[in-house]
């Protein structure tokens, strides 16, 4: 399992219940969380001291409970190296704002940040070894913490969402992370037909990311299935990769997809034209109370040897 351990100013303090209480910089929040089958007792304190809690419905959906909680704040992570000098010592400081809005999430993945460090550490290694221009691709690119990073690294970075709200807000954490002027393009389109129009193109990208949704929706309403179409998208976007590609990251929040379904997915789909290795394994967050770890998902990594 790839675990994000990094984080200062984030953390799951404990788990219980169908819920996970978690420390966002100075607040503390309640939220529903579907791996979370066990009844432990509610022995941390902040269980008691909460400032939000999202409360599922039976009818489906749910709302949010708040308790002295501001409209919205920020945290910060500190990803390793940096955009200027690419030392492993002093970091670059990301900055994430953050609101709680429905379907309870607030604007962030924090597991997440084990692959900005994985992709990031390429990204920098490559530009010190040869000096060239990285390109990304970030597909169903949400807030952005998956664009800063590679950002932050050296990349030149294309930012694709089908939410103009999230284009929006993506933005303003890159500039909120001193990243306002990075070569990052902002797009709101659907996910799957930039591709297709990318290929037609002949535009071509050193790195691809990929995290999207269970279901949703694109900016005309076209349907996403995750089940349905992340094969096919997979199949097209691999065939962006430069012949000097450095990795393709596809991350998937939807319990059926396994790692070893997203392993098998990327090695037809991108080793058997491009080479190199796929790994894929869980991703999650350690636990204060517990010492263990809450599974959050699952990622696929593909990389060139």
């Amino acid at each position: 399992m790839w675990t994000a351990e990094n984080w200062k100013e984030y953390q799951v303090l404990d788990a219980s219940g169908g819920e996970k209480l978690e420390r966002w910089g100075d607040y503390i929040l309640v939220r529903p969380d579907p791996q979370v089958i066990w009844d432990t007792p509610h022995s941390h304190e902040g269980w008691r001291r909460k400032n939000g809690h999202y409360h599922r419905s039976s009818r489906g959906g749910g709302e949010w409970e708040f308790f002295n909680l501001p409209d919205e704040w920020s945290i910060s992570y500190l990803l390793n190296g940096t955009r200027d000098t690419g030392t492993q010592d002093a970091g670059f400081p990301l900055t994430f704002r953050l609101k709680p809005f429905s379907f309870k999430h607030t604007g962030l993945f924090p597991e997440q940040a084990v692959n900005w460090e994985w992709f990031s550490a390429l990204i920098r290694k490559e530009r010190r070894k040869n000096d060239r221009p990285i390109q990304v691709l970030n597909l169903f690119a949400y807030t952005g913490g998956a664009t800063l990073a590679a950002a932050a690294a050296g990349a030149g970075v294309v930012h694709v969402d089908a939410s103009r709200g999230m284009v929006g807000w993506a933005k303003e954490n890159a500039a909120a992370s001193g990243l306002g002027d990075a070569p990052v393009r902002w797009l709101v389109d659907d996910c799957v037909k930039f591709v297709e129009r990318e290929l037609r193109r002949g535009n071509r990208y050193e790195g691809i990311i990929m995290d999207p949704p269970s279901y949703g929706r694109g900016p005309k309403g076209e349907v996403w299935k995750i089940e349905e179409n992340i094969w096919p998208l997979l199949q097209l976007a691999a065939r962006l990769l430069s012949k000097d590609a450095l990795f393709f990251l596809v991350n998937s929040y939807t319990t059926g997809l396994q790692p070893a379904v997203l392993s098998y997915m990327m090695n037809q789909a991108i080793v058997t034209g491009s080479g190199g290795r796929v790994e894929a394994g869980e991703i999650g967050l350690p636990v204060a109370e517990s010492g263990l770890i809450l599974p959050c998902g699952a990622s696929g990594r593909w990389q060139r040897e």
